[in-house]
């Protein structure tokens, strides 16, 4: 715990532009001392940019690319989102639901890809349903490294992500991982997200996670968050279940607000 708490008040001093206490360079053995870091505008553009073909991303009802009738609402329920995280000082938003089969990776990309649509924004979305990882499915793209190889200290963010447009990164799972707890409650994931944080300075992050209720990942990882946002099927999610998911979340981090998805029109 003192760990996470030294790490956490580190990145609290880059989000804040204040210096750590660190000794006096003249202190410093000579060899030793490190570079400053880089700018974040100097990593975002360092990061490998990727594509992704519009059918592809019809195909998976991903529409906010570009403005459009068919991206109003994910439209909507991102200004409502960006604006409430805004008004608590928010960054990082985990979107989640009480069982699979919601659409909350189609929520996290659509909001991804609306966020990309402003240009004064930065985001990070990161694919951490390391059971059943779908956001490189989605979008089509298999990267050389997963993003349990960053949390587990294997490779860097810089060298996995990728840059989609000028503003928002993806950090996708590559395999399925048979046991994510471990990564998702450890501490040196905490320090890798503060980490990440700290060095890109994204305006918001956002964490695809498992459903609540069929494992212990999504309770591991909450306290990681600023909020959380549910997402819920008509005809299939339980108030039960809801009911549910609502009380396990709201005991770790705020609930941003509830999605209602598949809603027939008639």
């Amino acid at each position: 715990m003192e760990k996470l708490q030294a790490a956490l008040e580190r990145a609290r001093h880059a989000r804040e532009g204040q210096p750590n206490q660190q000794p006096a360079p003249g202190n410093a053995p000579v060899g030793k001392r490190k570079a400053p870091p880089a700018p974040a505008d100097v990593l975002w553009q360092e990061l490998k940019p990727f594509k992704v073909a519009k059918q592809q991303l019809e195909l998976n009802r991903i529409h906010t690319g570009v403005a459009s009738s068919a991206a109003t609402p994910f439209d909507i329920l991102r200004t409502k989102v960006l604006l409430q995280m805004r008004q608590n000082g928010w960054k990082r938003l985990a979107i989640t639901s009480p069982m699979p089969n919601s659409g909350k990776t189609t929520i996290a990309c659509n909001l991804a890809l609306g966020l990309g649509r402003q240009s004064d924004i930065r985001s990070i979305i990161l694919d951490l349903d390391l059971r059943d990882p779908s956001i490189g499915e989605f979008l089509d793209h298999k990267p050389a490294k997963g993003l349990g190889d960053v949390l587990l200290g294997k490779t860097t963010f810089a060298e996995q992500a990728l840059r989609l447009g000028d503003n928002v990164a993806f950090s996708m799972a590559v395999v399925p991982e048979t046991d994510p707890t471990r990564l998702l409650l450890a501490e040196q994931t905490a320090a890798v997200i503060d980490e990440i944080e700290a060095a890109y300075a994204p305006d918001i992050m956002i964490f695809d996670l498992p459903s609540v209720l069929v494992n212990d990942d999504t309770r591991a990882f909450l306290k990681n968050v600023d909020c959380a946002l549910i997402v819920t099927r008509a005809n299939r999610t339980k108030y039960s279940q809801f009911d549910s998911c609502e009380s396990e979340i709201a005991e770790q981090t705020n609930v941003v607000g509830t999605v209602l998805n598949a809603v027939r029109q008639s």
